[in-house]
């Protein structure tokens, strides 16, 4: 099909319509089951009543003015983010690229502030993913985000998740920071054991480095935490939003203490878009939902219930799939025998929506608010999927 569009993404033949709730209807009116929610971004799922109405009255209102004056629903937004979390400000971009090039920024100026501007190196983990800008992809690391883009943006080191003994080589003088993904969930869907994010935290503590955890997708209540750094109990000094956060709206963010961001005064970073009037509705609105009596318990309960539902698929079907399944939540990976893409294109046949992941893993991303049907017919399809690649 020849197209106007730059040629950068590998595309499905599907274009959909229309959504509602967690269900996405394509031109020729199919019906599918959306379990990749726009890679973690539809947190609410499609059309959810709450979110298209305070767009749509901001909309009606004022859609952007910038940051030279004051925006309220920012405001609004940043304090109830403060409240809820380890942080004390917040910087409002449109995106989780750029938040994490914020949170790489605000490393590097927070030791200029204090004296030592020849600390800007960020160590960084094999198999993470931050984003596709030239800082983000050199943090990234492997060859196939930077194939093409050279020279790399010097600055970041790579070492195994884990490895202490790696971690303590590749700090030096020049090193400003540590940045990890609580999941790494482009990689493969691995879990960072809670020992080593605390053994990260002390390790920061011990050599004066700032702890950046990357939430972009792991944020907003996906793992059944606010914020699934939560669930180590380590209080980082920066975090980074995107995905989830607007619902659907381009928003990102970077939170931090106000030690770690004392170096970020007038002038020294800002963004057109980031955070206007309509972000900040979407932000609030979203917030509204997720920060509800017993939403995040819910989400932790529809976890366990569809881990517990895929593991039962993954012992009766071994053949196709690993016994594994990885993650926190309702961001779960399963570890395929056979191609995970021959997985995904199936189980799209079958009308469910799924994502792929590094290391040969099919993910489940399905809106934070689920229902136990929901479940139990994407089980199903996966059950039946099994079976076919099986014979």
């Amino acid at each position: 099909m020849t197209t106007a569009v730059m040629p950068t993404y590998g595309r499905i033949d599907i274009a959909f319509e229309r959504g509602e709730g967690a269900y996405m209807y394509d031109t020729e009116g199919r019906k599918y089951l959306d379990f990749a929610t726009g890679l973690a971004v539809l947190c609410l799922g499609h059309s959810h009543p709450h979110l298209i109405a305070e767009i749509q009255r901001q909309a009606a209102t004022l859609m952007h003015t910038s940051n030279l004056y004051n925006i309220p629903g920012q405001e609004r937004l940043a304090e109830r983010l403060v409240a809820n979390s380890f942080a004390d400000t917040v910087f409002f971009c449109n995106s989780g690229a750029e938040a994490n090039e914020c949170a790489i920024k605000l490393a590097r100026r927070y030791h200029h502030t204090n004296g030592n501007p020849e600390r800007y190196r960020v160590i960084t983990f094999n198999d993470c993913f931050h984003g596709r800008t030239l800082a983000t992809i050199a943090a990234t690391g492997g060859e196939k985000v930077l194939d093409g883009f050279g020279p790399k943006v010097d600055g970041f080191d790579h070492v195994p998740v884990g490895d202490f003994e790696a971690l303590q080589a590749a700090i030096g003088p020049q090193t400003a920071a540590i940045m990890i993904e609580p999941i790494q969930a482009e990689g493969g869907v691995m879990v960072v054991e809670d020992t080593v994010m605390q053994n990260l935290r002390q390790v920061c503590d011990d050599n004066g480095l700032l702890l950046i955890v990357d939430e972009v997708q792991t944020g907003m209540g996906r793992t059944g935490r606010l914020l699934a750094h939560e669930w180590s109990g380590v209080t980082p000094d920066v975090a980074t939003l995107g995905k989830g956060i607007g619902g659907g709206f381009p928003i990102g963010a970077c939170m931090a203490t106000s030690e770690a961001a004392k170096g970020m005064v007038a002038g020294t970073h800002g963004s057109t878009y980031g955070g206007n009037p309509l972000a900040a509705a979407a932000g609030n609105a979203v917030l509204d939902i997720i920060l509800a009596d017993g939403f995040i318990e819910n989400v932790e309960r529809m976890g366990a219930l569809l881990r517990s539902r895929l593991e039962d698929v993954c012992r009766r079907n071994d053949s196709v799939i690993h016994e594994e399944v990885r993650g926190r939540g309702l961001l779960l990976g399963i570890k395929c025998r056979a191609p995970n893409m021959d997985l995904v294109t199936a189980m799209r046949g079958h009308g469910v929506l799924v994502p792929p992941a590094g290391d040969n893993v099919m993910r489940m991303l399905p809106p934070l608010n689920i229902e136990e049907r929901h479940i139990e017919e994407a089980i199903a399809v996966l059950e039946e999927v099994c079976r076919e690649l099986g014979q």
